[in-house]
């Protein structure tokens, strides 16, 4: 994670036009989780931050504001702002993750998305098998007709894909699992980008998405669960062959 700036080919996580705090809030973000910046650091005072970049206090400090909110730093009364340790660090807010991923993240940072994703994920198309319903079913097919039109190349069939898994998670019908879809989503979205920086796919995934869809389609907890661990795993594997 640390040293170059290196944001996957074709694709940059900042959107064209940034309102000037939000442009603030992800450079420092990105220098926050590349390790530039360290936990326990403390960064320079609101007056002379907002001098050094040329911008409002008000500007700056409501930059600090999305900084803390996501976990990353906290300011205290006649101490400062420092950076959190990373513990404190929220990092499945989708900001955080594409903030990641425009440094280089660490081995240990992908590996440990791909577990969370094969805890959550396997179960999630197991209880999506026994409850979902026929517009559930449709939405899904939707998704992965879309994403095998456009293919994961493409925004559009990236979007494909983090609908198709949302679309898992929301068939389970438990709250709790359904507000992880944004975390999901975002770890789904930017491995896909990531795995492809240098080079395309090396492999086709469409086969694995539809074996999961139609476990779950035929209400098959037990096939789903193992259809999802294996795309899980197989998107594990082409994640590691990319390195």
């Amino acid at each position: 994670m640390r040293g170059r700036s290196d944001a996957p080919q074709g694709e940059k996580p900042a959107p064209a036009k940034e309102r000037i705090h939000t442009a603030i809030a992800r450079q420092l973000g990105v220098l926050i989780v590349s390790g530039a910046y360290k936990p326990g650091d403390l960064l320079d005072n609101e007056i002379a931050s907002s001098e050094q970049l040329q911008v409002s206090r008000s500007a700056y400090r409501e930059a600090m504001r999305i900084l803390a909110a996501k976990g990353l730093v906290e300011s205290r009364p006649k101490t400062g702002t420092r950076v959190s340790p990373q513990s404190h660090w929220r990092l499945l807010d989708p900001e955080v993750l594409a903030w990641l991923f425009e440094s280089q993240p660490s081995l240990e940072f992908l590996k440990g998305l791909f577990e969370l994703r094969m805890i959550v994920e396997p179960e999630a198309a197991a209880l999506a098998a026994s409850r979902r319903t026929s517009d559930d079913v449709s939405r899904m097919r939707r998704a992965l007709q879309d994403m095998e039109r456009n293919t994961v190349a493409t925004d559009e069939g990236r979007a494909a894909d983090r609908e198709f898994h949302d679309a898992v998670l929301d068939a389970t019908r438990n709250p709790v699992v359904i507000s992880l879809a944004s975390g999901i989503g975002a770890a789904v979205r930017w491995t896909t980008i990531y795995k492809q920086r240098d080079r395309s796919l090396p492999r086709d995934p469409m086969p694995e998405h539809w074996k999961v869809f139609d476990a779950i389609a035929m209400g098959s907890p037990d096939e789903a669960r193992i259809a999802m661990q294996a795309l899980v795993a197989q998107a594990q594997e082409d994640t590691r062959l990319s390195l």
